[in-house]
């Protein structure tokens, strides 16, 4: 199992940060997805999807995520 990082960017271009635990790659993109539609009662329109950081998951580990996200890099 992995820890993916992602940043959702909306057509607003606001940015979502997302983490989530996945067996592969596929698999994490697609639940990106799914948890965003269990978050938010009306899907924001979605502009881009980007993985940041992939890391094996294992005990004592985790992941910064900055508090100005919506800050482009």
């Amino acid at each position: 199992m992995n820890v993916y990082r992602f940043e959702v960017t909306t057509a607003d271009q606001k940015v979502i940060p997302a983490v989530i635990v996945a067996s592969t790659d596929e698999k994490a993109f697609s639940l990106v997805e799914v948890e965003l539609e269990k978050y938010y009662l009306k899907l924001p329109d979605i502009e881009n999807i980007t993985l940041f950081e992939k890391k094996k998951l294992r005990n004592g580990g985790g992941f910064v995520v900055p508090y100005e996200t919506n800050s482009r890099r």
